[in-house]
């Protein structure tokens, strides 16, 4: 009976061991917060970089995250502050408005690693990152160009920052690549995501004669205008194909998943570094979208072709332009028609 209480306390004892470690271990699991712009949904921009932060749980265990949806800029201070006093380790930051908010938290917490989204101002402790969409936004342009018969294609813009003017500039120089003849009217809505701001500039192009509409926006209301009025249109962020079935051509595409993984594996590494992240086709950032059905099998294999001499690095978009210069864009090239708001 001794014997038997011995081995009983003894079980019990390597019980609460395990368990304490168990614990212990589940209390040690790497904290990583979001805060996005808009809301998550199933489309677009915030939606794309949530498929990130999913990847994070699924693919590393030591991982937990959280994230906050609709954040305004002027309220980013506060929810990015909020995440630090929480003891988040890592913290990324989606939206171009949020870049400033995020250098000011980063200076009161200098052992956390921030992350800003399109932004160009860094810290020790803050890094930037972004993809070249102007590839992605290239290749759709050349599809739109030989898709159009009118020779107009409308452009529904939010902002204009030069990420969403080398967008304009680098899709207008597929169309004109394949078509010259072509243009590209702009039109803006001062708004990353207002569906009904940005139906009625897609419907205002399509009365200027544009039977091929593109856009820099979160929402798919373009892609629903020109399904509605059976025109064809290019999407953006993720694949909007099922909002336009008839008329979505493809669509430049995020794939945030690679660089959330590879940076959070440096993090716990103790091997992060500040730096500013700017990678194109060739790491899986960016992306365009399957083909519609519309899209003729030549046109295809021409895009196909152009996109395997980017990835090589045998084809450059702005062969003369430093990245400096490209990030720093703020002038239309020949073809678009439209002013850039001051």
């Amino acid at each position: 009976m001794v014997r038997r209480r011995g081995m009983g306390w003894l079980m019990g004892l390597v019980l609460i061991l395990v368990l304490t470690q168990t614990l212990g271990l589940a209390a040690e699991k790497m904290k990583v917060a979001f805060v996005y712009v808009s809301p998550v949904g199933d489309f677009g921009w915030t939606y794309a970089h949530d498929q990130g932060r999913k990847a994070l749980e699924r693919e590393l265990e030591y991982v937990e995250t959280a994230y906050t949806e609709s954040v305004a800029p002027p309220d980013a201070e506060r929810v990015i502050r909020d995440y630090a006093q929480k003891g988040y380790q890592v913290i990324f930051t989606t939206s171009f408005g949020f870049m400033d908010p995020t250098l000011e938290v980063a200076r009161d917490f200098p052992k956390i690693v921030f992350e800003h989204c399109s932004g160009y101002k860094r810290a020790q402790n803050v890094g930037t990152y972004f993809g070249r969409m102007y590839q992605a936004r290239y290749l759709s342009g050349l599809v739109a160009g030989k898709m159009t018969r009118s020779n107009i294609l409308g452009y529904v813009a939010a902002h204009p920052i030069p990420e969403v003017i080398r967008g304009i500039n680098a899709f207008t120089r597929g169309v004109r690549e394949v078509n010259p003849r072509a243009v590209v009217k702009v039109v803006w809505t001062g708004s990353w995501y207002d569906p009904a701001k940005e139906k009625e500039a897609a419907l205002s192009l399509i009365e200027a004669g544009a039977d091929v509409l593109a856009q820099h926006q979160d929402s798919p209301a373009v892609q629903e205008a020109a399904q509605e009025h059976r025109i064809y249109s290019v999407g953006y962020n993720t694949d909007m194909s099922r909002f336009a079935p008839d008329a979505h051509l493809t669509a430049p595409v995020w794939n945030w998943a690679p660089f959330y993984l590879e940076t959070v594996k440096r993090v716990k590494a103790g091997t992060w570094k500040s730096e500013a992240y700017w990678k194109g086709l060739e790491s899986g950032i960016v992306a365009l979208a399957p083909y519609g059905k519309m899209v003729p099998p030549e046109v295809r294999a021409l895009v196909e072709q152009r996109k395997e001499a980017i990835m090589a690095g045998r084809f450059k978009i702005w062969p003369d332009k430093t990245d400096e210069e490209l990030l720093r864009m703020n002038y239309f090239i020949e073809g678009v028609q439209g002013k850039i708001p001051q």
